[in-house]
């Protein structure tokens, strides 16, 4: 089996942290929106705990993209 590049290994890194990124939006979205309705917080909170899932989406959405136009380019 052939050892990995160190560019196949910061991918590889690249990748975990998108996913990493993507689970932690997730569960601080659902977090932190039940316990804005357990403690009837303001609803502009709700937006802003909405924004800052969809930025952290967007985020990893663009280091995803990157990560494969870098494998297509590779190859």
């Amino acid at each position: 089996m052939a050892k990995p590049s160190p560019r196949d290994m910061a991918l590889a890194r690249q990748a975990r942290l998108a996913g990493v990124v993507m689970a932690a939006a997730i569960v601080a979205w659902v977090v932190l929106g039940w316990m804005g309705r357990e403690f009837g917080w303001d609803p502009r909170y709700a937006f802003l705990i909405d924004f800052a899932a969809l930025a952290g989406f967007a985020w990893a959405l663009i280091v995803t993209f990157r990560i494969w136009r870098q494998g297509k380019r590779d190859k």
